[in-house]
């Protein structure tokens, strides 16, 4: 038996508990978890906004270490250090076929397997197929990276969604180019990692955007040049900073219909609004026909960072290696598995940067 944070029904408190995880089967890994991430869609998963399956454990950004393998598995051997992957793409389908891994037709299809128990047998479903927030999970083969060389791997976390995402938003999705200014929507772990991505590419000016002052310091010291406190003035004064234009790139790290919109007002005509967060089926963004002409800006979401893990997590552990890429530097808060609850509190708030519960 391992301890989780098990999410019992939707809106429902977690709770501590034991579960029991097997051995893995065929094609399948045993991992014992050094760190996890606590992400804005495991709160969202919690709250319902995204959907899942309960009794479920969450976690979807983790790295540990492989305790077990289960027959056919070659891409890892036990004593291997890996970092999670909850979007693992199958390699055959179409969009894979097309070079787009990140909109993987089969990446879900551990969603809806059982993979733990609980004392009385109750079947026990993985967050994202990947039930991070638990001592030690099972997930497919194909569901872990092997963590390159010089990345610490309870830092090494964080490459499995945040820092994937949002560098991979930048580099991989928008292809900011230096000196193209930028203006970043939401200062979570994700808007923190496309602050670092923006001044790795040399970007600038690079405006930070977020409704609580305290961000203000994290920002500048993830790569901010500026920074404003959203309100119905943001656009003007981002126009201000962009020698009357707009920025070339507005990147919505929030997930609301009303901060994509923000960010849509933002951009130059001509520029590129890259979507990042994951918003509410209900929530509504609307434009009129005529300034999707006059504008002519580009509207479009980014998956996962339009990432391929394979390739992008070493060069990120390049990154990492030069000092250009702090890891460290988004952990606002280390914790316990305990206190999740107390981290979806502070992240509904908006206050810290990425919370890391380290086993």
């Amino acid at each position: 038996m391992v301890r989780a944070a098990l999410l019992t029904a939707v809106g429902a408190p977690l709770e501590l508990t034991e579960i029991e995880v097997p051995q893995p089967g065929p094609g399948r890994v045993r991992v014992k978890l050094a760190a996890a991430g606590v992400c804005h869609s495991d709160l969202s998963l919690a709250n319902g906004v995204l959907r899942t399956a309960t009794p479920v454990v969450l976690g979807h950004e983790g790295a540990g270490t492989v305790t077990a393998v289960g027959e056919g598995v070659t891409a890892v051997r036990v004593g291997d250090p890996v970092v999670l992957n909850w979007a693992p793409a199958c390699g055959a389908c179409h969009l894979c076929g097309l070079g787009e891994p990140w909109l993987c037709e089969r990446a879900a299809q551990g969603y809806g397997e059982t993979f733990a128990a609980l004392a009385d047998g109750t079947g026990v479903y993985p967050g994202l197929g990947v039930a991070a927030f638990a001592e030690e999970t099972v997930v497919a083969e194909r569901a872990l990276i092997p963590v390159p060389a010089g990345v610490p791997l309870t830092s090494a976390a964080l490459l499995g969604c945040a820092v994937l995402t949002g560098y991979g938003a930048v580099h991989n999705a928008a292809r900011v180019r230096a000196g193209e200014s930028v203006v970043v929507y939401g200062l979570g772990g994700v808007g923190l990692a496309v602050l670092q991505a923006a001044r790795i590419a040399g970007a600038g000016p690079i405006v930070a955007v977020d409704v609580t002052p305290e961000k203000e310091e994290l920002a500048r010291r993830h790569g901010a040049t500026d920074f404003l406190l959203a309100d119905g003035e943001t656009a003007r004064a981002v126009r201000k900073l962009t020698e009357g234009h707009g920025a070339d790139h507005a990147f919505e790290c929030v997930g609301r219909g009303s901060t994509i919109r923000a960010a849509w007002s933002t951009t130059r005509r001509g520029g590129r609004t890259t979507v990042v967060g994951i918003g509410g089926k209900d929530d509504l963004v609307s434009f009129s026909a005529l300034e999707l002409f006059h504008f002519a800006r580009t509207l479009s979401a980014c998956v996962y960072g339009n990432s391929d893990p394979a390739k992008d997590v070493p060069l990120l552990a390049e990154h990492v290696r030069a000092g250009r890429l702090d890891l460290e530097a988004l952990i606002t808060d280390r914790i316990t598995l305990d206190e999740i609850p107390a981290a979806f509190e502070r992240m509904a708030a908006g206050h810290g940067g990425r919370s890391l519960v380290v086993f």
